[in-house]
């Protein structure tokens, strides 16, 4: 670990942050041909549900918002967070294993005007596969996320010997039925780092699924730029179909669907580690914070386009780490640079990518892109002004204890943070 303090060093492992670097003997080098240059989506198949619109415009400037941090819950290893929709309540994915409810109870009074808003975080796991799950290095349960109708949850993990799994669970009111367990996929990991992890349904009502370059140390199996790898992509499948006998369906629009020029369920590539991922609810826009090697992390923008947020986007690890060459690279061809990125001068280790806050309660915060840096602990933004300028600066707050490890949101647009020690928090207007 170059950059973070040992006392951090098995969180920041993670996130994948310059961890494992040495390439074992027996790993492959990358090959020497660039990725093929695919259709960047102007002619394909729009996306199958209308675009979102933008309910609230964005403020103009990061200058004057005042956040605090409201504690809701406290939970082991809190590593994501997700709602579910229909109800109010807030579902935690612990590292060991465990899915825990976070009960939201909320009172009104005659007139219907919200009086108390409660919560607590139940004890017995809503979903426990702590016998199941890996947790050495970045392994454990890493990312889940509810279907539309609230009625399927989805989790991402890494199974005992360490290869990630996407599972589907029937839910039926606040219970998971085990019985109806289906792995929609199955990704063997050449090494315990860079597994990604996040989950989230695009606005196109698809299950997009991050995954890491499959680790060590700069890409040594030349995973994101081969588009025959599932590894070091954005991946997009539709759980409810069925494409030959695979578990799942591949949409049209995928820009490899037909599989001649690699996996049909390659969405986008060239990235390292994607921890985490999501769509701006108003606009459909995709951003990921894609945690860097040595020196640089990076997000990404990627807008919203008839075809698709991100179709057939190349990130350009790893000739690239964000803006700079990695180790001697060279851009890829077409390949889209970061919207903003930093170096780890100030002691900065790992991005934390978030979410571009849409709620209500703070209107100072509308369209700002809300993230971390696990090494720092403090909020902050990045606003993208409509003629592509580019401000991000400190917010003002930090978690009092532990270190950032990932956000969340709910139902209402209101954005989470949870930490390494233990805690959950709501952002909310000081």
């Amino acid at each position: 670990m170059r950059a973070a303090a040992a006392s951090a060093a098995a969180v920041v492992c993670l996130l994948g942050a310059a961890c494992g670097e040495s390439t074992p003997d027996d790993a492959s080098s990358p090959g020497t041909s660039p990725a093929p240059v695919i259709d960047t989506g102007a002619d394909a198949t729009p996306t199958t549900l209308p675009q979102p619109v933008v309910t609230a415009p964005a403020v103009s400037t990061l200058d004057g918002i005042g956040l605090t941090l409201t504690e809701v819950a406290e939970v082991d290893e809190p590593v994501a967070l997700a709602a579910r929709n229909g109800y109010p309540h807030l579902y935690v994915a612990e590292k060991g294993g465990r899915v825990r409810q976070v009960t939201v109870t909320i009172t009104k009074d005659s007139d219907g005007k919200v009086t108390k808003v409660t919560t607590k975080a139940e004890r017995t796991p809503m979903l426990d596969l702590a016998g199941d799950v890996s947790t050495d290095s970045e392994q454990g349960l890493l990312g889940l996320a509810f279907s539309s109708n609230g009625r399927r949850l989805y989790v991402h993990y890494t199974d005992r010997n360490g290869h990630t799994n996407v599972d589907e669970y029937e839910v039926d009111d606040d219970e998971v039925d085990t019985s109806t367990r289906r792995r929609l996929l199955f990704v063997e990991q050449p090494f315990p780092n860079h597994n990604g992890g996040q989950l989230a349904f695009g606005p196109d009502g698809f299950l997009y699924i991050g995954l890491g370059d499959g680790g060590s140390g700069g890409d040594p199996l030349g995973n994101a730029q081969n588009l025959g790898s599932l590894l070091g992509k954005l991946l997009r499948i539709d759980p409810e179909g069925r494409t030959g006998d695979k578990a799942y369906g591949i949409p049209d629009g995928n820009p490899l669907r037909d599989g001649t020029f690699g996996a049909p369920e390659v969405w986008a590539f060239g990235l390292r580690n994607p921890w985490r991922f999501s769509f701006d609810r108003a606009t459909g826009d995709l951003w990921i914070g894609d945690v860097g090697q040595d020196l640089i992390e990076e997000i990404d923008y990627l807008p919203n386009q008839p075809a698709g947020a991100g179709r057939a986007a190349n990130l350009g690890w790893p000739e690239m780490e964000g803006s700079r060459p990695y180790e001697g690279g060279t851009a890829p061809v077409n390949a889209v640079p970061p919207l903003f990125d930093y170096d780890r001068s100030a002691g900065q280790c790992s991005v934390i990518g978030g979410y571009v806050y849409r709620g209500a309660a703070i209107p100072t915060l509308q369209g700002v892109y809300v993230y971390a840096d696990y090494c720092v602990g403090e909020l902050r933004g990045v606003l993208r002004a409509p003629d592509g300028t580019v401000t991000e600066q400190s917010l003002g707050v930090s978690v009092p204890a532990g270190q950032i490890l990932t956000f969340g949101e709910d139902n209402d647009g209101a954005l989470y943070v949870l930490s390494s020690a233990g805690k959950v928090y709501r952002i909310d207007p000081a």
